[in-house]
């Protein structure tokens, strides 16, 4: 039987409550027509998942890596994996010596470039990334009929598709969404600029992303902008809310870190209820880092009684509760940091169903929100501008309606997945088809296997 051109996925780790886009985006490349393996160097411990992952046909190979020793120094990470990955380095090794020694030199010259300072130790998380590397690359070659690399986010993901790229000589590409882009610790130096000229292209989820990226390396890879589609009869337009009859309920949904804003929408609370308004708000997202901030200051400001946070849900879950709020609110903000969101796919997800949604002119959200259109804009950092606008759409059944079906309209007009997919599916395929026969491939034997290895002409190490 003959066997179909895939798509080679890899990823940090899959399936994640929080990056749904990605497994919807999966899904529906497939039911596309085209067929993807994933390589995954986590698997996710997270209790839930999606609905949409048991849809998904594409096999799936996770490394070997413990992942109890995520966390650890470099020395304690290597004495526990390497006994797990020497096995594929030496026969990649034996199959394709030139490549792996110029791509393992490429990780050596990566982590003494990319090094704090002069005297600062080297920065080992590229050995790290090329020891991964050799994995999928073998893989890869075994299979014998991937015949294009897709990194998800820009740093570590792509610092190891980049590699595979080179043990392989497959080309490849990435997507781009957030911090991942802005910060530069995940791409210290020029690294992000060597990741957009070494790929074939590049997607992102913002316009505003692809022109910082543009900006930043004009002479590299074509840059698109992709925006996370979403399938707009699963988030259908929803059934007329009986107001009089219940008490408002804001809700904000978001992973518990700074650059959500949570803070400014509990203190927007609070001034809300200085007001003597009726309302309920209720957060919800998976417990990170700024989880015990937003519980110390609904405390601090006596909101308990109107405040409520709640653990991460699944997909199916949030589509239910969005069926009970009065206006959803996301007040992002960029971080001292950089840090910042795109375009958060709960706006996309709330605006499907006709929910009015007040949110900050940050990143991407300008181009899913028109201020009074389809949607309220307040500053960044400001509860007392977000306080008024939620407090203008709770006094205003006619106007939160009037938002509601032009953000309904907005989002199928930009943001249907049938769509947004289309696009991306066209790049994947137009490499496919700009590459060489398979019958111009080489064959070379791995042990008692017999590999399909590609010429090695395509983005050797720089």
């Amino acid at each position: 039987m003959e066997q179909k051109d895939e798509i080679g996925y890899i990823l940090k780790g899959y399936p994640r409550l929080s990056e749904t886009f990605i497994s919807n985006e999966i899904y529906l490349l497939e039911t596309m027509g085209l067929n993807l393996h994933l390589f995954s160097v986590k698997k996710s411990e997270e209790a839930k998942s999606q609905a949409v992952v048991a849809k998904i046909k594409a096999g799936i190979t996770y490394l070997p890596e413990l992942a109890s020793t995520g966390d650890s120094p470099f020395s304690v990470w290597l004495r526990a994996n390497l006994p797990r990955f020497s096995g594929s380095h030496l026969r990649l090794l034996r199959l394709r010596p030139r490549a792996y020694v110029q791509t393992f030199l490429y990780a050596c010259h990566l982590s003494l470039k990319y090094r704090s300072g002069f005297w600062s130790e080297l920065k080992k998380v590229f050995f790290k990334d090329f020891l991964r590397a050799g994995y999928i690359a073998l893989k890869v070659l075994e299979r014998g009929h991937i015949r294009h690399l897709h990194g998800h986010f820009c740093h570590g993901s792509t610092t190891i598709t980049m590699f595979v790229s080179q043990l392989t000589g497959l080309p490849f590409s990435f997507t781009a969404h957030a911090k991942d882009v802005y910060l530069p610790k995940l791409n210290p130096g020029d690294l992000l600029q060597t990741k957009i000229k070494k790929a074939q292209f590049v997607a992102t989820c913002t316009d505003a992303n692809r022109l910082y990226m543009q900006h930043l390396c004009p002479e590299g890879a074509p840059i698109h902008t992709i925006y996370h589609g979403l399938d707009t009869t699963l988030f259908a337009l929803r059934k007329p809310q009986d107001d009089a009859s219940k008490t408002p309920l804001i809700l904000s949904v978001g992973r518990f870190v700074e650059k959500k804003g949570f803070a400014y929408l509990v203190e927007a609370c609070r001034l809300l209820k200085d007001r003597g308004l009726e309302f309920q708000c209720r957060i919800i997202g998976e417990a990170e880092e700024h989880l015990e901030v937003i519980k110390q200051l609904v405390k601090k400001l006596q909101l308990e009684d109107c405040v409520h946070l709640g653990e991460a849900v699944t997909q199916e879950e949030l589509r239910q509760i969005y069926q009970e709020c009065t206006i959803f609110s996301l007040p992002c903000q960029i971080t001292h940091t950089g840090d910042r969101d795109g375009i958060p796919n709960v706006l996309v997800e709330t605006m499907a169903m006709g929910i009015p949604v007040v949110a900050t002119p940050i990143s991407g959200i300008p181009e899913l929100i028109e201020d009074r259109v389809d949607g309220l804009l307040v500053p960044q950092q400001n509860a007392a501008a977000l306080a008024a606008a939620l407090a203008e759409l709770l006094a205003n059944p006619a106007l939160r309606r009037q938002l509601g079906e032009a953000a309904r309209a907005k989002v199928c007009r930009l943001f249907d997945s049938t769509k947004t997919t289309l696009a991306l599916k066209a790049l994947f395929t137009a490499s496919l088809e700009a590459q060489p026969d398979q019958s111009e491939s080489q064959v070379a034997p791995v042990n008692d296997l017999t590999v399909t290895v590609p010429r090695p002409a395509i983005n050797q190490p720089g």
